[in-house]
């Protein structure tokens, strides 16, 4: 009996140290990084032929890329709705001309600038023909304009499972980006004392 009462006793003190190193361990975690996407462009002007069905790729690569990043970085992607919203504002007009925002950088980028956002991830799908496409993919860091990843795969083969599996790769490298970036700003600096060279003891 009298050990069971040590167990009971220390265990609450077991319990504050385990809570203790969690809220530190919360503390010291990088803050998401608000990741707004953008509706992924199609160009067909290029092809041997166009048919009412290439909208559809450009559809399925957007649902791809989204439901994709959403999964691997969860909060930090910005509501779509309110990306694509912001994006249709007139203000943007004199970076955009005619175009759409979203095939155009300047534009991404202020766009992300507005909502807050870290960074901008904008694609285009341009047919060539039925069985070979081209899937061009940017990362952007919004507060630097820096374009940190800049992709063109060539897809060969069935549209549908090419673009599906083309999107996934691209997602996955600026989710790891991401990642990578945000530990790399969140590292502690070494201090002075420790960067300089200790002097040798004479012999």
């Amino acid at each position: 009996m009298r050990a069971l009462v040590r167990v009971m006793v220390f265990l609450p003190a077991a319990l504050i140290i385990v809570a203790g190193l969690a809220a530190q361990s919360a503390a010291t975690a990088p803050r998401p990084q608000g990741v707004a996407i953008f509706d992924v462009a199609l160009f067909t002007a290029g092809a041997n032929q166009q048919e009412a069905s290439d909208t559809g790729r450009a559809a399925l690569a957007s649902q791809v890329l989204r439901s994709k990043l959403r999964e691997l970085l969860g909060t930090a992607v910005i509501d779509s709705a309110v990306t694509d919203s912001l994006a249709r504002s007139p203000k943007y007009r004199s970076l955009t001309g005619d175009q759409p925002c979203k095939v155009i950088v300047a534009c991404t980028k202020a766009v992300g600038r507005d909502l807050g956002a870290t960074w901008v991830v904008m694609a285009k799908v341009s047919k060539t023909s039925n069985l070979i496409w081209l899937l061009s993919s940017q990362l952007i860091h919004v507060p630097t304009g820096e374009i940190v990843l800049d992709d063109s795969t060539e897809l060969k083969g069935d549209p549908e499972p090419m673009i599906r599996a083309g999107v996934r790769i691209f997602a996955e490298r600026v989710a790891r980006t991401i990642r990578e970036r945000g530990r790399a700003a969140t590292a502690p600096a070494a201090s002075p004392a420790a960067a300089r060279p200790h002097p040798v003891p004479p012999r």
